[in-house]
């Protein structure tokens, strides 16, 4: 007995080369970040574009306190997750803590995220040294996205979850970095917690897309976890979420409301601005 063929995607995939297009075009991309198959399967199919698997797993699933513990198994596994649950969202796979540290061992961790977890492009924090790993893993096919601003496996370094960029040196140093990691090839810019008038100049030059979490509305796209999106989030929640789920009756319809916010503009507003 022959098993039954998997139906159609409702949509055409999602691809890296949109992000640019969506840019240019003026068209927000709308992203979630999820870790399991339910979750994805829902998202997918509210039509979100992009589906990150984040290292934030580390805090929402397994309990810690921040990102350090979550290992590269942790993320093959809970990539390989979502990828069950989508047919045509973009799947992008945060690269943990130390995974990255040299070009080996980032090609060896982008590897297994590609080939094990599914994923069609990789995501890694930071800029300065980080230039040269994204270089090496764009040259062997690697999409990339980058991530500044507020990054979590620094907190240490930041002495905690703070906005990034108040300071006119601080905003230099982004802007400059951000400069950087378009030159080294990566195809997006997560922008985390900086103040909104220096994401939109950094959206503004350049011709990568930026995606926004606490960043503002001119980002070229906005990214929320899940937990956060449905008001799952205990204790003080950040400024940037927003619960979209309250009045309404299903997880469906919190996603596309989440959806149709960022697509015209009214998500994230002011109040979940810095």
């Amino acid at each position: 007995m022959y098993p039954t063929p998997r139906a159609a995607p409702a949509r055409a995939p999602f691809t890296v080369p949109q992000l640019r297009q969506r840019k240019q075009a003026g068209e927000k991309i709308v992203a979630l970040t999820c870790y399991d198959a339910s979750f994805a399967a829902c998202l997918d199919a509210s039509g979100i574009d992009l589906a990150l698997v984040g290292d934030s797993l580390g805090m929402v699933v397994q309990g810690h306190a921040n990102t350090l513990p979550v290992t590269v198994d942790a993320m093959v596994y809970h990539c390989a997750a979502v990828a069950r649950g989508l047919s045509s969202a973009l799947l992008v796979a945060d690269m943990p803590f130390m995974s990255f540290r040299d070009v080996p061992t980032a090609l060896a961790t982008a590897a297994r995220l590609m080939a094990e977890g599914g994923a069609a492009m990789v995501k890694l924090e930071g800029a300065g040294w980080v230039c040269e790993v994204i270089a090496a893993l764009v040259r062997h096919d690697v999409p990339v996205c980058a991530h500044l601003g507020l990054t979590p496996q620094s907190v240490h370094r930041f002495g905690g979850y703070r906005v990034q960029g108040r300071a006119d040196d601080e905003a230099e140093k982004l802007v400059e970095s951000a400069h950087r990691i378009a030159e080294a090839g990566a195809e997006a810019l997560v922008l985390e917690c900086v103040p909104a008038a220096l994401a939109a100049r950094i959206t503004r030059e350049l011709a990568i897309p930026t995606i926004g979490i606490g960043a503002g509305p001119a980002c070229d796209g906005q990214v929320l976890v899940v937990h956060d999106l449905l008001g799952l989030t205990s204790g003080k929640r950040p400024r940037f979420t927003h619960n979209f789920l309250a009045g309404r009756d299903s997880i469906a319809a919190a996603f596309a409301a989440y959806r149709d916010a960022v697509r015209d503009g009214s998500f994230p507003a002011v109040e979940h601005s810095y």
